[in-house]
């Protein structure tokens, strides 16, 4: 059974939505939805997942001759991790990432 939220649509969509924009949705729909924790849990891991990764592949993009070709391959990486996090989320599971997937249950359900 899925619960609607403030913006009208089903949990589990938003909940896909929130690992779409990287890191950015993530905040957005921390802010917009403070009632439903499921949508919250999958706002915070996308933002405790999405936001160092995005720092990482910055700064390896700036090492001469190999840190573009490395952030590539780790934006590739991120690319299709966000595609099993957005199908996850959508079926509605809780798929809590090893260490980031518990701090944010912690902080969302605690």
């Amino acid at each position: 059974m899925t619960y609607k939220t403030k913006i009208g649509l089903d949990e589990n969509i938003v909940a896909a939505i929130s690992y779409v924009g990287f890191w950015i949705t993530g905040i957005i729909f921390l802010l917009i939805e403070p009632d439903n924790k499921f949508v919250r849990f999958h706002a915070m891991q996308s933002l405790l997942i999405f936001l160092p990764l995005s720092l990482i592949i910055f700064i390896l993009g700036w090492i001469p001759y190999v840190g573009w070709i490395i952030a590539d391959f780790l934006g590739f990486a991120a690319l299709f991790f966000i595609l099993v996090l957005v199908v996850m989320a959508y079926k509605g599971l809780m798929l809590k990432i090893p260490f980031v997937g518990s701090y944010a249950y912690k902080l969302i359900y605690q």
